[in-house]
């Protein structure tokens, strides 16, 4: 495999992005959707997060897009508004390939020249190793679990928070 390129998603991906949403919906646990959804409604996602500014990136190597990532807001009141969650979903072709951190890495160097001071993982089920060891090894913290939230594929889901402060977190009023 090529070097993985990070760049700013665009309209044209959006495909490619439901592709990889599609088996993440319907095989995994990282999401709590049960049905992919449409072209349309993914492309309504993207819009609704690339319009008003919040980071949406690509990571790709040999021309084929291996994963993506984005922040939106934590919560939709005003005083969140210094606050963002993360998402990161890689192609399973692309899975332990380091294309993960690669994307996180980006999306909190971002987060942070944007002058976000926290960035909050909420993670589909307890068990998503892979997940939580990503973001543990890129500096979250543990903030809880959600026990029993959600139900899928015949079982019940925990979500995992875990939470990193960028730039000067809470030590200082934003700007």
């Amino acid at each position: 495999m090529s070097a993985i390129a990070v760049r700013p998603a665009t309209e044209a991906d959006v495909p490619a992005i439901a592709a990889i949403y599609q088996p993440a919906v319907l095989t995994g646990t990282a999401s709590f959707e049960l049905d992919p959804p449409d072209h349309a409604e993914m492309l309504r996602r993207f819009k609704a997060l690339a319009d008003v500014g919040f980071p949406y990136l690509i990571a790709e190597a040999d021309r084929a897009i291996m994963g993506y990532a984005y922040a939106g807001p934590y919560r939709a009141r005003p005083a969140y508004r210094f606050s963002v969650e993360n998402s990161i979903y890689i192609a399973p072709h692309a899975h332990r390939r380091g294309v993960g951190r690669i994307l996180l890495a980006a999306l909190i160097d971002v987060c942070t020249q944007r002058g976000y001071r926290q960035m909050i993982a909420v993670i589909g089920d307890s068990a998503n190793s892979g997940s939580i060891g990503l973001h543990r090894a890129m500096g979250f913290r543990f903030s809880g679990t959600m026990h029993s939230v959600g139900y899928k594929h015949g079982r019940w889901l925990d979500s995992v928070i875990m939470q990193l402060p960028l730039g000067p977190g809470d030590t200082e009023a934003p700007k």
